[in-house]
């Protein structure tokens, strides 16, 4: 048989005996089992809230449970340790059958789940967290939390940890579901920490610079020498390097209006005048031509008017 197959026929096996306890031992405040295999035979712890009631008059209950184990769950030899919870309101499964059982006698289940809740974190738990999914009130189903405290919900401390516990309440209008989760007053988390009092811190050495402000701000008295002289007559000695000037000849442009052009005109400054004179005299003989029409015309509008 391949190891996988094992492991998977005994988780089978170990949930199927779990939830005959469950149903067997629901009035004695079933609270977990542990089911180790021995040389000696098959070794299951049992803790319950009434031990009496599981052992049973004379131990007649108990050896009912251990035929029932051989028969049904093929143990050989099957050995039964009956040990009684400390703290039943530390216990997730034992509160979980204890608030299941008020919801069916009629609690509401606000007040059954803060009650509950309470009565959890008042035995010293560091966290606690109560959900109800189901018909609670009415004809819809719907989710309640009640929540307390600090609480993990992944991660192995979830695993390892977080005691969980479920529980069925079966009700008129349908079954509400019970699932409680519980973190004990003895926990370790991996992010705990202490402070340890009156422990005294480490001295710390701290190099305090000797030269203050003024020292940073005042002049060195050394100033850096200037380059010898060797260096700068190497860069005299260089070799000079040949440059040819070239001469550019600009021509005037006359285009532009800062200069003034000079133009010639035919014939000189005496042609000028005369053409002048001409002027004038037509000027003037046109003039007097008019006046004397003018004058003619008002001589001729006064003999009209006699």
């Amino acid at each position: 048989m391949a190891d996988e197959q094992a492991f998977i026929e005994d988780g089978l096996q170990r949930t199927q005996i779990d939830e005959f306890f469950e149903e067997e031992l629901g009035r004695a405040g079933y609270g977990g089992m542990d089911v180790a295999k021995t040389p000696m035979g098959t070794q299951i712890v049992l803790e319950a809230e009434k031990p009496g009631m599981v052992i049973g008059k004379g131990g007649k209950n108990i050896r009912k449970i251990t035929t029932e184990l051989e028969n049904r769950f093929d143990m050989e030899d099957p050995q039964i340790d009956v040990q009684e919870v400390e703290e039943p309101d530390l216990n997730a499964r034992v509160v979980a059958d204890k608030l299941a059982n008020a919801l069916e006698r009629g609690w509401y289940f606000r007040r059954a789940g803060h009650t509950t809740i309470d009565r959890i974190m008042e035995s010293g738990a560091l966290g606690a967290e109560i959900v109800l999914s189901g018909k609670v009130t009415g004809a819809r189903s719907r989710v309640e939390k009640f929540n307390r405290g600090y609480i993990k919900h992944n991660g192995e401390p979830a695993e390892n940890v977080v005691d969980s516990g479920k529980g069925v309440a079966v009700m008129q209008l349908g079954t509400i579901g019970v699932n409680v989760k519980i973190i004990p007053p003895d926990a370790t988390l991996p992010d705990d920490f202490e402070v340890a009092e009156g422990a005294a811190a480490p001295e710390v050495e701290q190099q305090v610079a000797e030269e203050g402000v003024e020292a940073l701000l005042e002049e060195p008295d050394e100033v850096p020498e200037a380059p010898a002289d060797d260096e700068s007559e190497a860069d005299t000695d260089a070799d000079p390097v040949d440059e040819e000037v070239v001469e550019e000849v600009v021509e005037p442009d006359t285009d532009l209006p800062g200069e003034e052009e000079t133009v010639e005109v035919p014939g000189g400054d005496d042609d000028i005048e005369a053409e002048l004179e001409d002027l004038d005299e037509d000027v003037e003989s046109e003039a007097a031509d008019l006046v004397g029409q003018m004058e003619d015309e008002s001589d001729a509008d006064d003999e009209g008017g006699e």
